[in-house]
């Protein structure tokens, strides 16, 4: 695959006592929630040739979720910013490519309409944790669609090392207590060897730790939303993937003082 980079990030975690520390998480403006950045067409173009040629890789929904994903592109279309143009029930993106929205998934035209990934997680009555039960993934960062599908927060985070029971209990709790009218984000920043969007890896797999510096970095704005009928939350990632010498000297000065583990840890 040709690599798609962003020219800036426009923010960096490590850079800011608030989001430095997982989990690190925010209020949520959501006039900033949808957004087109300077890698929008090399990364729908993308987007829309695995849709097309591994789809059953990057997207997939449970029946108990099929509601919950009607709400959430729903839920985009109101939030798209400026740059896309509406006809009836198709929508003409940014790059040009229009998108018929009776055409397919909610969540696949949902794929093709923004840069963002969304995930839908779900927590059944009586139950501990919130499940995942439907995603259009088109950006994994090391991790697989068909592992994680209808499995709590907890086991989706395998194997995360900083991922520890306090923090599982912390973060269930996010997704408890997330409103409707106060959406929350955060954001991580890993180093990566690869510059792919499209990174896959089994948990089964093997991680080597780089012995050097990755030549890529690699950061995920992750929003959490929860949807008002269903009551399913949203969470969304957009994936900012930069050559290592297009950072900025301020980003790459506050990176000697709080350096990312090259394994791909979280902040």
């Amino acid at each position: 695959m040709t690599p798609v980079f962003q020219q800036t990030l426009p923010y960096a975690p490590w850079m800011h006592p608030a989001t430095r520390r997982m989990p690190g998480v925010q209020p949520l403006d959501l006039r900033d929630w949808i957004t087109c950045d300077d890698a929008y067409g090399g990364q729908m173009a993308l987007r829309d040739a695995l849709i097309g040629q591994r789809r059953g890789e990057v997207f997939a929904c449970l029946p108990e979720a099929e509601d919950a994903a009607a709400e959430t592109l729903a839920r985009i279309l109101a939030h798209l910013p400026q740059g896309f143009t509406r006809r009836g029930q198709k929508i003409t993106r940014p790059d040009g490519v229009e998108i018929d929205l009776e055409a397919d998934h909610p969540l696949i035209i949902a794929g093709r309409l923004v840069q963002q990934d969304i995930a839908l997680l779900m927590k059944e009555q009586g139950a501990a944790e919130h499940r995942l039960v439907g995603a259009i993934l088109c950006f994994p960062a090391s991790w697989t669609l068909a592992e994680k599908l209808g499995r709590p927060l907890a086991a989706i985070h395998t194997p995360v090392k900083p991922y520890t029971g306090e923090m599982a209990t912390r973060v269930q709790r996010l997704f408890d207590m997330v409103r409707e009218d106060r959406p929350l984000w955060r954001q991580n920043a890993l180093l990566y060897g690869s510059p792919d969007l499209f990174h896959p890896r089994s948990e089964v797999q093997p991680r080597v730790k780089a012995e050097i510096r990755p030549d890529y970095l690699r950061s995920e704005r992750q929003c959490i939303l929860r949807l008002p009928q269903t009551g399913a939350v949203i969470f969304s990632i957009h994936t900012y993937i930069l050559r290592f010498a297009d950072l900025s000297a301020d980003q790459v000065a506050a990176l000697e003082q709080h350096p990312i583990d090259y394994a791909g840890r979280n902040l």
